[in-house]
């Protein structure tokens, strides 16, 4: 498979931040290249719309790729599928085989969310969060790249001091298919003194170390060159490892400047001081608490995408938001996590830099606009439903002039 070996205009350029970046950090992941395309290109996506306000996000992420596309002279064929509890509903399992077949046979994965109350009492086996570790590691996709950008039109939606949160800008690179959620021994059991235990194990192999902490370097070489890894490793032999493979592999890229935090501290220095950080690298369960801890920074956990990508075959590419079940179907949820997630798609799944260029310009532009979601809704702004951000979005990517496609 071919890597796109131009390199994409930097997101700083829209005033979003520098989060992406160059497709060339995984060669052998990447479906296409820029160079050699025709004039028309077709792909096939799956759609996994979820739960709750799953459905509404990824209806309007779909209508953006589809008028992205063709302005762009692509076509999306498009095959949505059941996961989490849609899927437990209608078949009695969180993710079906047929589910994966269609994941694994198409160019990239769109995810919406899964989850929510009613199936909150299933056996692990049958909860909706069991599809979502189930199709990441059916797809190989180890590696969840998660920006964190305050955006100059949402710094006021922060929760924390303007000075604190304006200009942050950071990735989090977590590592997705090990680590806690997946080692084994696992399960329950009663101890010495006959009582009820329930009991994971956290494990790492050298090799799944060294492959994440690879991306991760060369992530923070396209940033700024500074690479944070986050461990535990005063406690935990795991971390012992995690702390001695990077390190290691530091002399390769001297160009990054490494440095290593326990993760306490890493939480705590993200609410001090985060734009002390540029590239975070950490294991799969303090990936999953630091990159939502880092989502707040920004305002809302509504307007952040993230991509999952492994050595080969389909991306996948999700918001990091929830399924927010109490307010599912009423209109009120924040597309643009979805949206920007379809760009990554674009970008990262596809090789299709002018198409993602033009959708997250489109939703800058609607941002510039004044339109706001209940969310990121503050005093001088327009407030919108779901339907309606998703129109604004359209408009936007409809004025705008075709972007130039390479075709060398």
């Amino acid at each position: 498979m071919a890597a796109l070996q131009a390199t994409p205009r930097p997101l700083k350029d829209l005033t979003i931040g520098r989060w992406r970046p160059s497709p060339s950090l995984n060669p052998t992941r990447l479906r296409c290249s820029a160079f050699g395309k025709s004039a028309e290109r077709s792909y096939s996506v799956t759609l996994l719309p979820g739960d709750g306000i799953g459905p509404e996000v990824v209806a309007v992420a779909k209508d953006v790729l589809s008028l992205a596309g063709s302005l762009e002279g692509i076509k999306f064929q498009f095959k949505e599928m059941p996961i989490g509890g849609s899927a437990l509903d209608a078949v009695g399992v969180p993710l079906p085989d047929e589910t994966l077949d269609t994941a694994k046979s198409s160019d990239a994965v769109l995810l919406g969310a899964i989850g929510g109350y009613k199936w909150d009492k299933n056996e692990k086996h049958l909860k909706p969060e069991t599809g979502l570790l189930q199709i990441r590691a059916g797809l190989g996709v180890f590696a969840n790249l998660r920006p964190a950008v305050v955006l100059p039109q949402l710094v006021d939606a922060s929760t924390l001091k303007k000075e604190v949160a304006e200009g942050v800008d950071l990735m989090v690179v977590r590592e997705l298919t090990g680590g806690i959620y997946f080692g084994k021994p696992r399960g329950f059991g009663t101890n010495d003194n006959n009582e009820d235990i329930g009991f994971n194990t956290e494990v790492y192999s050298v090799s799944e170390i060294d492959r994440i902490a690879r991306v991760a370097f060369e992530v923070a070489r396209k940033r700024n060159g500074k690479l944070c890894s986050v461990d535990k490793a005063n406690v935990l032999e795991a971390s012992m490892l995690w702390r001695k493979r990077v390190t290691i592999l530091a002399s390769e890229y001297p160009d990054v400047e490494l440095t290593h935090m326990y993760v306490d501290n890493a939480a705590m220095q993200l609410i001090r001081d985060p734009k002390q950080f540029d590239t975070i690298v950490t294991n799969n369960i303090f990936g999953d608490i630091l990159s939502d801890e880092a989502s707040m920074l920004t305002g809302s956990i509504g307007m952040l995408p993230s991509a999952s990508i492994g050595e080969s075959g389909p991306g996948l590419f999700e918001p990091i938001h929830g399924s927010a079940p109490d307010i599912a179907g009423q209109d009120k949820a924040n597309p643009l996590a979805t949206v920007l997630s379809a760009a990554m798609l674009l970008k990262y799944g596809l090789g299709e830099e002018s198409a993602a260029t033009r959708i997250e310009a489109a939703v800058i532009e609607t941002l510039n606009g004044g339109f706001r979601t209940g969310d990121i809704f503050s005093s001088g702004t327009t407030l919108v439903g779901c339907k309606r951000m998703g129109e604004e979005v359209l408009k936007c990517v409809d004025l705008q002039k075709p972007a130039a496609v390479l075709t060398l």
